[in-house]
């Protein structure tokens, strides 16, 4: 590899590189089922690598965790070496491995908080009704500093407005219960799927994301997908909510000679399939913004069509493999694709996609100060690890040696939401009854001020509610409020719990 800020993407009549200066001006991967995408994600991952540039990718069939292993000099990749007039030298990667379900890699969670009711009502598949009541349990968890940790907690929360609807609908609108019982079924379905172990603590640090090697080398992460693909909302929710966070938490570095990191986003149709238009916006502005904090982000998909307009204009880096011409939609893909390229005259883009072989594509990538190249017909340079999966013994010395373990492995389940709500009810979180809390004042003395800004203590009897809560549940807010301040130490400190660009219309950063 030669240390001249390119990474080798193949060779046409000249070598088709890709400028590290200009890779966070993101790119786009697409192709036919069998042509040769993942060895190009591949391609691309150890040349970030080797350039310092820690990676983050999905592993969707269990293919791109070879990047961990030695090549093997296998004969079609050592003549592929020798066409481009490279050496083949076998290579591996430090790759780390991680699954939302704890079981492939270490484990990678987000809060509820964290991801905010609008992914929420992606991920649950909610209407806009259904999305209004997820708003109005993230705002009274918000104003009553309860902490959404994990699912448990958003089930009480929602319980909470179900059981106090009456009281709620002056200050938040309309709360039925059948969309609260919609809510909750979701909820259920997802826990069906495992999904409750992506709910939770402790959350991932995006800085563990960002490592290098003792060689200097970046360090490839490695979500396996397999099985979370199953699920693809949950898949597309949890990269989106990655993306989001990436987006909030890093500084503006502006244009540096090599990205701070790169994130591959295979299957990229999962995150528009059905996507409402305010999630699509977001997503856009993302995608536009992220850049200047020196990320950059690839989608990998089948058919270029499946990336929005507003999207894909912002795709610079591109690498168009064969895409077949059977049915009027594809025909439309593919002159959609050739029309994407600045066109070479020595040949026709628009035949040229479909008469691609296995291992070949159309390439144009940025060159100067960001003008694409004109297209090429180019052979793609082999993978210099192992292509195809690693052994289980080998995932699992990846995971001793990653540094990371004992450190997410463990989930740890603090006092929040559920077990607050529990003690205003006098119970425990097991359910067993406690004594009822009887001290009093405070900034929560009654819920008639936190609904209304009073600060009476409510009147008991008959007919003395006046649209409050019973003065059994004010008195024992006060007690918990307080001992949920002391909770809030964390990684949810202080005011009102916001959520990013992704997670929230509310939008505010942390």
């Amino acid at each position: 590899m030669a240390d001249d800020g390119t990474i080798l993407i193949g060779k046409s009549v000249k070598p088709e590189v890709l400028l590290l200066k200009l890779a966070n001006r993101h790119g786009l991967i697409t192709g036919a089922t069998g042509t040769g995408k993942t060895v190009t994600l591949q391609v691309l991952a150890e040349g970030f690598a080797a350039h310092g540039v820690p990676v983050f990718a999905a592993d969707i069939k269990g293919d791109l965790s070879g990047v961990a292993a030695v090549g093997d000099s296998k004969p079609p990749f050592v003549k592929r070496a020798e066409e481009l007039g490279l050496k083949y030298q076998p290579d591996q990667f430090t790759t780390v491995f991680w699954d939302v379900f704890g079981e492939q890699g270490h484990p990678v969670r987000a809060t509820i908080s964290e991801m905010g009711p609008l992914l929420l009502s992606r991920l649950l598949d909610l209407n806009d009704t259904q999305e209004g009541v997820l708003n109005i349990a993230f705002r009274i968890a918000d104003e009553q500093k309860l902490l959404l940790l994990d699912l448990k907690d958003l089930r009480a929360v929602l319980t909470f407005i179900a059981e106090n609807a009456s009281e709620l609908t002056t200050k938040y609108g309309n709360v039925s219960a059948q969309s609260v019982g919609t809510i909750q079924r979701a909820l259920l379905v997802l826990e069906n799927q495992k999904g409750e172990k992506f709910f939770g603590e402790p959350g991932l640090e995006i800085t563990d994301l960002m490592k290098t090697d003792r060689d200097g080398r970046g360090v490839i992460n490695m979500l396996a997908a397999d099985k979370l693909m199953a699920n693809p909302r949950l898949y597309a929710t949890f990269l989106l909510w990655l993306l989001s966070e990436l987006f909030e938490q890093l500084p503006e570095v502006g244009d540096l000679d090599k990205p701070k990191l790169v994130f591959f986003f295979d299957e990229a149709h999962l995150l528009f399939n059905g996507a409402p238009k305010v999630l699509l916006t977001a997503v856009e502005q993302v995608v536009r913004l992220i850049r200047s904090k020196g990320v950059g982000v690839y989608f990998v998909t089948q058919n270029p069509l499946d990336i929005p307009d507003t999207v894909l204009a912002q795709l610079g880096n591109r690498v168009q493999h064969a895409l077949r011409a059977f049915t009027p939609r594809d025909q439309k893909a593919v002159r959609a694709a050739a029309e994407t390229f600045r066109q070479n005259p020595k040949f026709k883009t628009e035949e040229a996609i479909t008469q691609l072989a296995v291992g070949e594509a159309l390439i144009s990538t940025l060159e100067g100060r960001g003008t694409p190249t004109m297209v090429e017909r180019t052979l793609i340079a082999p993978p210099m690890a192992q292509v195809g999966p690693i052994t289980p013994q080998q995932r699992a010395q990846c995971m001793r040696d990653s540094g990371f373990a004992g450190k997410y492995d463990t989930m740890v389940d603090r006092e929040s939401a559920y077990e607050e709500l529990m003690k205003r009810k006098g119970m425990n979180a097991d359910g067993s009854s406690v004594e009822a809390s009887t001290s009093g004042g405070g900034i929560l003395d009654t819920i008639g001020g936190w609904l209304g800004g009073s600060t009476e203590r409510p009147k008991t009897g008959p007919g003395s509610r006046g649209g409050r809560l019973p003065p059994s549940m004010a008195e024992k807010v006060i007690t918990s409020a307080a001992r949920s301040a002391a909770t809030t130490i964390g990684r949810q400190v202080g005011q009102a719990i916001l959520r990013g660009v992704l997670g929230s219309m509310m939008g505010g950063k942390r």
